[in-house]
């Protein structure tokens, strides 16, 4: 069977959005297709570095883990392990203050479709761009929700929010945590 598109045809596509367009400096190409798997890269891994890419060069990926967050939120609920509808500070620790609007609370839901009310960024977010594991904390998130007063009733408007997003992440971890202790250690091969 023949590639659907070639690596000559791809290539001019990377090349065109770094050179041409100057969208990024590098991209990597995954394809999977029938007749197996093939990486085409170009670009450099950043300014003035020429390393060369391939399909081992690692690469922050970002907001795209937002997408995986949700899609353990779509399997979690499939399995009845936690419900769309389910107040966020369900999952979390007892003494955590998350804001709410009126009578209503943030839900799982509402955090997944950037529905929450929460902003994009905290104001104690101060990344270390060098190095993530020194970044922020969940206890810095915590800080941060005590401190917060919503400015617009949860689920009236779609604001993207890095916040909503970490706080789905660590109330879905904590779930999991919450089973895993419960479970006898036979259980879990």
């Amino acid at each position: 069977s023949e590639q659907v598109i070639s690596d000559a045809e791809i290539r001019k596509i990377l090349v065109d959005r770094v050179d041409r367009y100057r969208q990024t400096v590098r991209i990597v190409v995954g394809v999977i297709e029938p007749r197996g798997r093939r990486v085409v890269a170009y670009g450099h891994l950043n300014q003035g570095d020429n390393r060369v890419l391939d399909g081992d060069t690692v690469f922050e990926i970002g907001s795209i883990s937002k997408v995986f967050t949700s899609l353990l939120l779509a399997d979690m609920v499939k399995r009845g392990e936690v419900a769309l509808e389910d107040p966020v500070a369900k999952y979390l620790p007892s003494g955590v203050k998350v804001p709410q609007s009126k009578s209503r609370q943030i839900t799982l839901l509402d955090l997944a479709t950037h529905m929450s009310g929460l902003p994009h960024e905290a104001w104690n977010f101060k990344p270390d761009w060098q190095n993530w594991e020194n970044g922020y904390s969940e206890e810095s998130l915590y800080e941060f929700l005590a401190s917060y007063q919503l400015t617009e009733d949860i689920g009236s408007e779609n604001e993207y929010s890095n916040v909503g997003m970490s706080l789905l992440g660590i109330a879905l971890r904590r779930r999991i945590d919450r089973d895993s202790a419960r479970r006898s250690p036979a259980d879990r091969f």
